[in-house]
């Protein structure tokens, strides 16, 4: 049987070869996680045709899978997960922008967004937030691609066993790391040597294995450079999500490491 490759991928729902889609693919070898190689991809058709490649391989992908439950119900829109996905691909940027709007003008300060179950123990934006990241516009774009592609999201989405989608998440392990430093930003004036020290404490902290997921990442020493001199963290945070994926991997389905009160509208992030 063909070992399943492991992938981590950090997204932009806007891709361009200056600020592409970031994969990190690799493989298990008796408790490490070996980083193979890093891939770009410029644009939403080739991360689709990337997708649609045969397997065996496990994902770890950096956007939100589902909306929160108390948003979907208070829009009426479908709460079943497919119909609630195909319904919210179905809208422009501009519509859901307007309608997350209004639904947080409604309510108080200090609770303005709808958050999934996890979102506050995994210390993830709310799926429905438009700026400062847009995950919402993540999810539009990235979400439809994997249910075109016949990919298989344990807990939301029977779909092709030999290409397994997982919600990630790089913050939830780099905090565990690092704590609330911060290792990266797209901002060149941003580029300071504590967020350079920041990022080479993370790896080194992989390479040993001193996280709760158990795992040693190895890495060559030219793959370690690529991700310390990486400014805008795109290549690390990819990185992360390849050893959430890999984690999952061990335990194997059917639950890949997810909780059995996984909501199924909301979904979860793997390892929180």
């Amino acid at each position: 049987m063909t070992q399943a490759a492991l992938v981590g991928c950090d997204f932009s729902s806007s891709p361009t070869r200056r600020k592409p889609i970031v994969l990190a693919t690799g493989h298990a070898d008796a408790g490490r996680v070996v980083l193979d190689r890093l891939v770009a991809l410029d644009s939403l058709p080739a991360f689709a045709a990337w997708l649609a490649q045969p397997g065996p391989w496990i994902g770890g992908f950096d956007f939100p899978f589902g909306l929160p439950r108390e948003l979907v119900e208070h829009l009426g829109w479908p709460v079943s997960w497919r119909e609630c996905i195909q319904h919210y691909a179905g809208l422009t940027r501009a519509e859901i922008r307007e309608t997350f709007a209004a639904f947080c003008a409604a309510r108080p300060a200090g609770n303005k967004f709808a958050n999934r179950r996890f979102d506050r123990q995994a210390g993830s934006s709310p799926s429905m937030k438009w700026v400062n990241p847009p995950v919402a516009y993540m999810l539009h774009a990235a979400v439809p691609l994997l249910l075109a592609a016949g990919v298989h999201m344990p807990g939301l989405h029977e779909g092709d066993p030999n290409r397994v989608a997982l919600e990630a998440y790089p913050g939830l392990l780099a905090r565990e790391l690092i704590a609330r430093r911060s290792y990266k930003s797209d901002e060149r004036s941003k580029h300071t040597p504590e967020r350079l020290i920041a990022r080479k404490d993370i790896l080194t902290a992989l390479e040993a294995g001193r996280t709760r997921l158990d795992l040693r990442l190895k890495l060559t020493n030219a793959q370690r450079d690529t991700l310390v001199h990486d400014a805008s963290g795109d290549s690390l945070d990819a990185v992360l999500c390849l050893v959430q994926a890999a984690w999952a991997a061990r335990i194997g389905p059917p639950s890949w490491g997810l909780p059995e009160e996984l909501d199924p509208l909301e979904g979860w992030i793997v390892s929180a």
